[in-house]
């Protein structure tokens, strides 16, 4: 049989354990009594009385139970959430501006931190992470001319309560500051120098300024770094520029080839100008001692001209008439037999023995050999021409 088939017998088999002590009623618990059970004993762990059983006054004990029991857990949770909300975990990335009715109180570092709840009301700053902000518009330089300019901000929380309360958006104060700083410094510069070699220049002074400006709005910000990205004229005259850039890089070319070009002459100059500057002194010093020798030796034939002047003179004659004739191709010579002078053709007589070509040190060394060659043929034909005068003669 079934353990809630209807019968007479007791039922040993109910599944909520409680076989035949429910009487006639066979059906499953009342889920009411056992909400009012749990109450109960609840009431009773906190210090409450149990339901009591039997006419009015255990309804009415059982009522208040189960009130009483209502507010001691929504106390114990209130005391949770109180003591969950009391403390609160700062990164390290972080700083904590700490608020109490809404006036500032605080500045909370890194670390497992308290606050009052309800009362104190915590604003998380991160102040190590490097923000970007960008900016680009169309403005005027000083001499009158459109130029578009790109910039990029890049910035940093640097004092957190200023940042929290000084200023409702900072982020929006720093767009507006940027902006102010990029005209003003872009107003004050050329076209040339915004487009040019100015733009590292323009972007240090826009930083500054942009520094000083935050510094007065007390945003509580700090710049970082600012760069010019781009910088270009209105579309309409770009290719203009473009023209005026490549004959500007023309130009830079042309001067470094230039520069090149005297960094290779300059040198190889001076080190001519020195050569000659040092042949010049070797070439002084030469000649002050060729001047000394000879005034030497002029001293020394003095002192012997003094002693013997007519030997001295005509030896003096003699080495000055061969000198000078040793330097000439033509010879005349004096003969005994008669008073005519004879000239002789020297110079076709040398020509076959005195070589065409060579340097000079070469004939210089060759010279005692010539002249006693042309001194024997000298000899020769003084000799024939004596023969035939004499036949003559006869």
């Amino acid at each position: 049989m079934a353990w809630n088939e209807p019968g007479g017998n007791r039922n040993d088999n109910d599944p909520w354990g409680t076989g035949g002590r429910r009487g006639d009623d066979q059906g499953p618990p009342d889920l009411d009594e056992a909400l009012k059970k749990g109450l109960d004993k609840l009431n009773r762990m906190l210090g409450g009385k149990g339901k009591k059983s039997g006419g009015s006054g255990g309804s009415t004990g059982g009522s208040a139970g189960g009130f009483g029991a209502i507010i001691a857990l929504a106390g114990i949770l209130v005391v949770g959430y109180v003591v969950f909300q009391s403390f609160y975990t700062v990164d390290e990335q972080e700083r904590a501006v700490v608020l109490r009715f809404g006036e500032y109180n605080r500045t909370e570092n890194p670390g497992l931190r308290f606050k009052v709840p309800l009362i104190d009301d915590v604003t998380k700053v991160r102040v190590t992470n490097v923000r970007t902000a960008e900016s680009s518009g169309q403005m005027l330089t000083q001499d009158e001319n459109l130029v578009t300019v790109d910039l990029q901000v890049q910035y940093r929380v640097a004092d957190a309560q200023a940042y929290v309360l000084n200023v409702r958006d900072s982020n929006q104060a720093l767009a507006f500051a940027t902006d102010s700083a990029l005209r003003h410094e872009v107003g004050s510069s050329s076209l040339d120098d915004v487009l040019t070699e100015g733009r590292a220049e323009l972007a240090v002074r826009v930083e500054q300024r942009l520094q000083r400006f935050l510094g007065e709005y007390g945003t509580g910000l700090e710049i970082v770094r600012v760069n010019v990205e781009s910088t270009q004229p209105p579309p309409a005259v770009q290719d203009a520029f473009r023209e005026v850039q490549r004959a500007r890089e023309d130009e830079q070319r042309v001067k470094e080839e230039a520069e090149t070009y005297r960094n290779k002459v300059v040198p190889e100059a001076r080190g001519q100008a020195q050569r000659m500057i040092e042949e010049a002194n070797a070439y002084k010093q030469e000649v002050i001692e060729r001047a000394r020798g000879e005034t030497a030796r002029f001293l020394e034939l003095l002192a012997v001209y003094q002693n013997a002047p007519t030997v001295t003179r005509e030896r003096m004659y003699l080495q000055t008439v061969e000198t000078v004739l040793s330097n000439s191709s033509k010879i005349l010579l004096d003969t005994e037999s008669s008073g005519n002078m004879m000239y002789l053709p020297l110079d076709r007589l040398t020509q076959g023995s005195l070589p065409r070509g060579g340097s000079q040190s070469a004939s210089e060394n060759s010279d005692q050999t010539d002249v006693q060659s042309i001194t024997d043929q000298v000899i020769r034909e003084l000799r024939s021409r004596q023969d035939a005068n004499a036949r003559r003669s006869r």
